[in-house]
């Protein structure tokens, strides 16, 4: 097993077990009463002291709901691309290798996705237009952090013009970094919130990193 592939697999799996103990300890650790939402928030004091912090911008809210929708748009173009090599090839083990990867990793991170929505970890700060509704982790950013990275990774697989390469590289690390930085001063998630989404989306994509490098030749 290359050396790569070994960083890889062991980032992965030290994301994902400190992304179990973190959500453990959002759970149990220095819970206190929201009065804004009549909810209990793990961490309350570093949660409070940084949503006192940025307080409430529910235009940031919205735009990056809104820009949520990207990786959405990119899972579909890998998607396709992987029906057209199927339509063609009549055969899905003729398919890339990274494609059917991308395949695999989109459904799980869709089914994360999906499985958090429904798990009552952490509520927002706010109620969003009188409704009650959960935060931990940060849907937007786990979804953001887990695909956008993979745009760069097939970009760089894919492609050979290097000032194509770079502009892709440079727009998908602003596109997050705006993403997580707009969900933290929107104000409705807690700074605990986005740190978990951080941890679980690198953890994803650091295995799938290593899967891909250990399964498939390069371009």
């Amino acid at each position: 097993m290359k050396k790569e592939t070994k960083y890889y697999l062991l980032t992965g799996f030290l994301l994902l077990v400190l992304f179990a103990v973190f959500t453990a300890a959002v759970q149990n650790f220095d819970v206190q009463l929201n009065e804004a939402t009549k909810t209990e928030v793990g961490f309350g004091t570093l949660n409070f002291w940084f949503h006192k912090i940025t307080g409430v911008n529910m235009l940031f809210y919205h735009i990056t709901d809104w820009l949520g929708l990207v990786p959405i748009f990119i899972c579909f173009l890998f998607g396709a691309l992987g029906f057209i090599q199927l339509m063609k090839r009549r055969s899905v083990f003729k398919v890339d290798c990274d494609i059917l990867l991308l395949g695999v990793y989109y459904i799980i991170v869709i089914f994360f996705y999906l499985t958090f929505e429904t798990i009552p970890i952490n509520y927002r700060p706010i109620l969003i237009e009188g409704r009650l509704e959960l935060s931990y982790p940060s849907s937007t950013a786990l979804l953001v952090i887990s695909v956008i990275p993979t745009l760069v990774l097939e970009a760089k697989r894919r492609l050979k013009n290097q000032i194509v390469i770079i502009i892709i590289t440079f727009s998908s690390v602003v596109f997050a970094v705006f993403i997580v930085i707009g969900r933290l001063i929107s104000g409705v998630h807690w700074l605990t919130d986005i740190i978990g989404s951080l941890l679980f989306s690198g953890g994803l994509y650091s295995a799938l990193k290593a899967t891909m490098i250990l399964c498939c030749k390069d371009k």
